[in-house]
């Protein structure tokens, strides 16, 4: 049990320092580049750096002594960090192959956190906690209906036979 703790503490110190190279760098690296940024770009790299934040603060979970749940816990603000960047090149990129593929990560990384939730027996919330943009998307009858049909779709796959 102590050396089970001693590997976790010495993972989560790893981690956290880690953590905080990411930061130092990532903040040196956006100060350069921002001297000589146009508008959309400016605002382009605030929403993906205030997604990265909000993705490594909200990986660092206390450890619940249930891997799967713990698992589950770090890979959701870590997949919604994904949607979020996405959706910043949605919004601000220009290079159409690259729009396609950042649709492709919204869709797949929010039917991965669905299916993560299921397999855990966790409810899925249609609102997204942990996102950059407070996740306030419950109003919005699109992603709802979006919600309801990819978590209907990963039901069903889960609960298929293995072939």
């Amino acid at each position: 049990m102590a050396s089970s703790s001693l590997r976790w503490l010495s993972t989560a110190v790893a981690f956290a320092s880690a953590l905080v190279f990411l930061a130092a760098s990532s903040d040196a690296l956006a100060g350069a580049i921002r001297n000589s940024e146009t508008s959309a770009e400016s605002s382009f790299l605030s929403e993906n750096d205030k997604a990265m934040s909000t993705m490594m603060t909200n990986m660092v979970v206390k450890p619940s002594g249930d891997i799967d749940n713990d698992f589950v816990a770090m890979m959701v603000p870590h997949h919604q960090g994904a949607i979020d960047m996405a959706r910043a090149e949605l919004q601000y990129g220009k290079n159409e192959q690259l729009r396609r593929i950042a649709q492709e990560i919204v869709v797949e990384q929010q039917q991965e956190i669905v299916a993560m939730h299921l397999a855990i027996g966790s409810s899925v919330s249609t609102s997204a906690p942990g996102t950059a943009d407070g996740g306030n998307r419950a109003s919005d009858p699109a992603y709802e209906k979006n919600q309801h049909q990819t978590h209907n779709s990963m039901f069903m796959k889960m609960n298929q036979e293995p072939q």
